[in-house]
């Protein structure tokens, strides 16, 4: 009885201790350097061009077509997702790519654009986009 005591407190101290790691570890958040870092780059205002990484999957392509309007989210503080404008695809860039326009709002690089359940990350200005 003692043993199993013994190991059940072993137990319990291991997944107290190990479990702010394990939040630490899923979190998707930039810091907060990174997000001023970004900021720093300047906003993407309408009728500017950027390129948006997506997976390049076939699903993906069936999901969103050139023409279509993608809403873009952007995290807040309190991992929160607020709505901070629209892209309108122009075109496919390579296999993993997307080149758009912003058609309102202010985009800033690491935005998610969204069309129904699948997301693209706005990654830079259209100029870089392959």
């Amino acid at each position: 009885m003692k043993k199993i005591a013994e190991i059940f407190i072993v137990m319990i101290l291991v997944i107290v201790t190990g479990f702010p790691f394990l939040a630490e570890a899923v979190s998707f958040s930039p810091v907060p350097a990174e997000r001023e870092e970004k900021a720093a780059k300047g906003l993407i205002e309408k009728g500017e061009v950027v390129c948006l990484f997506q997976s390049g999957t076939a699903d993906v392509k069936k999901a969103i077509s050139i023409g279509d309007v993608l809403v873009v989210y952007r995290e807040g503080a309190k991992h929160e997702l607020k709505q901070v404008g629209k892209i309108r695809v122009l075109s496919y860039a390579g296999a993993d790519y997307l080149k758009g326009e912003v058609i309102e709002g202010e985009i800033q690089t690491g935005d998610v654009a969204k069309h129904g359940e699948v997301a693209s990350l706005v990654i830079s200005p259209g100029d870089r986009c392959k």
